[in-house]
């Protein structure tokens, strides 16, 4: 029998359908694949090039794509038109670096906002956020690199998204320095704590007690959404605007991507599972139903599978649709830590002009 190893995230949503696929793959095709699983934060930042010589596939970030090309880690796949038509957004478009695929969107994911329906209706403007915050019932991930997707988002949704190609400013300088004035006047509102929280430890905090009603800008976890999620359940919702009329545009686009390794000795049966996994039959079927989050439209369109996710479908399909894409060159992922801590500082210490200074330099230096 062949067998294959990969690597995952560790969360219910990273491991549970990808598990739930092998088994059935190996019911029907007798390839035994087994999963393995990191942190969240090693997933966001440890180097796929080692990840791919110890395994045969491997649950990828898109950032990542002009940095493994350099590395010739992972092998290009075949055009595959069931994937691609079912995209939300540019999550396909995500994986597509120098004309080659290389990773299939399996989960798709972007800044939403998140609340507890008991407590709050979702708010539609960022004045409602702060309403709520004032009163001490708003949280929001500032952990790296998760403060960083929060300036994306906003700095999008005010209409002056970053750049993302050489010899440009890092964003447009009034456009930064407004998102900058939105992200400190929350931070000012809300628990220090959030400094150390990540999108997970927010959620959690949210989905056991009474006090946290929103977070405005949070990837979205379809697990806390489910109709029997305990003890209280979360809901997700399109972001609130920045800036009236904005709607839901601009949201850091997240999600995973499911890569084959080029070291791996079985490629073929490699990429025939990653297709399945990826394709629309799955995707609507056995990943949504073992808590899978879909990364394909056949899912997201499905009333069955909204049912199944409390809604968390339809709630947030407008801001998956509008999302922004991050960029993706060899060079930009130390960029995304340093640039994160940048931004807490300049939250904590207001010196926003010297900030954006930094960050243009930064940028720049990636390239």
């Amino acid at each position: 029998m062949i067998s294959l190893k990969g690597m995952t995230w560790d969360h219910p949503r990273g491991y549970d359908p990808l598990a739930a696929l092998s088994r059935e793959w190996q019911a029907r095709h007798g390839v035994a694949i087994s999963w393995d699983r990191r942190s969240l934060q090693d997933f966001e930042s440890f180097p796929v090039l080692e990840l791919a010589k110890a395994y045969d596939l491997v649950i990828i970030d898109h950032p990542h794509v002009g940095q493994i090309t350099g590395e010739a880690c992972l092998l290009p796949l075949p055009d595959a038109p069931e994937i691609a038509g079912g995209s939300l957004g540019r999550s396909y478009e995500s994986y597509t670096w120098e004309g080659s695929q290389w990773a299939w969107p399996v989960d798709a994911a972007a800044q939403v906002q998140a609340v507890r329906p008991d407590l709050t209706a979702p708010v539609t403007g960022w004045d409602g956020v702060m309403r709520l915050a004032a009163e001490g019932r708003v949280m929001i991930p500032l952990r790296p690199p998760h403060v960083l997707m929060s300036f994306y988002t906003l700095s999008a949704n005010l209409g002056h998204p970053c750049r993302v190609g050489a010899d440009e400013a890092f964003v447009d300088r009034a456009g930064g320095m407004r998102a900058l004035e939105l992200l400190q006047a929350l931070a000012e509102k809300v628990d220090p704590a959030c400094f150390g929280m990540d999108p997970i430890a927010v959620l959690g905090e949210m989905a056991s007690g009474n006090r946290i009603a929103c977070a405005p800008l949070i990837y979205g976890y379809i697990s806390y959404s489910l109709p029997d999620a305990a003890p209280h359940r979360v809901t997700f919702h399109d972001i609130p605007e920045a800036a009236p009329g904005a709607g839901p545009r601009g949201s850091a686009l997240g999600g995973t991507g499911l890569a084959v390794s080029a070291f791996c000795q079985h490629p073929e049966e490699a990429i025939a599972f990653a297709r399945h996994a990826a394709g629309p039959e799955a995707q609507a079927g056995l990943w949504a139903s073992a808590g899978g989050q879909a990364g394909h439209r056949d899912a997201w369109t499905s009333p069955i599978c909204d049912a199944g996710a409390g809604g968390f479908y339809s709630g947030t399909l407008a801001t998956l649709d509008r999302a922004w894409m991050r960029p993706r060159h060899d060079g930009y992922m130390p960029f995304q830590e340093d640039a994160s801590e940048r931004i807490n500082a300049a939250l904590k210490d207001g010196k926003f002009e010297a900030a954006m200074d930094d960050l243009d330099r930064m940028f720049a230096a990636t390239f």
